[in-house]
């Protein structure tokens, strides 16, 4: 499945300027000085998966722009990574591509605005519900309205002639008269039964 989602607020790439050596896994700062893989941990505060690149104290001691890339009180240059940095940077140049930005414009015109109906005018900015089968009943009723909403206004277009109108009426006159007999029929066979016994 090919996606063409924009990557998520949690997701953290290397430093501008650092280059990454993918086969040894380090990253070569500016001054071609190797800062190596450290640690893999969990983020406490993201939920997420990340690894720690950091170079030792005297890695960094004599370097030339050690103020601008250390800061006034750092010591050693540390950072992070989202652990699936790789996947994320294929995902962006997807996103990016042609085809990507085609598939946004499609989101947006098909799929966003629905959900922006649903928030702004049918009062679904919150679901007032406990429990996820509660929500989703909820859910599917608004999107039952939603459509309902916009089968309407389909209807409206197409029968704005006259001969649109006279067809419709006749249809519904149609299915009334065909409801009204089955409902007869059914009547009549419960007293037909009701006074056999």
């Amino acid at each position: 499945m090919k996606s063409f989602i924009p990557a998520h607020g949690t997701f953290k790439g290397g430093p501008d300027g650092f280059e990454y050596v993918e086969n040894e896994d380090y990253y070569l700062c500016p001054q071609g000085k190797i800062i190596p893989f450290t640690k893999e941990f969990n983020d406490y505060r993201t939920g997420t998966r990340k690894k720690e690149y950091r170079a030792r104290k005297h890695v960094c001691i004599d370097c030339p722009i050690r103020r601008s890339c250390l800061g006034k009180s750092a010591q050693e240059k540390k950072f992070s990574v989202t652990y699936y940095c790789a996947e994320y940077q294929r995902n962006i140049a997807r996103v990016e591509s042609t085809q990507g930005r085609y598939m946004k414009g499609k989101r947006q015109s098909t799929v966003e605005p629905v959900f922006g109906t649903l928030t702004q005018f049918m009062g679904l900015r919150k679901v007032n519900t406990i429990g996820l089968n509660q929500a989703n009943k909820c859910i599917q009723l608004s999107a039952i309205a939603y459509n309902l909403k916009k089968y309407l206004k389909f209807i409206e277009k197409r029968t704005k002639s006259g001969a649109g109108m006279l067809d419709l009426f006749l249809e519904l006159k149609t299915a009334l008269k065909e409801a009204y007999r089955s409902l007869l029929r059914i009547l009549i066979f419960s007293v037909m039964r009701m006074a056999q016994n």
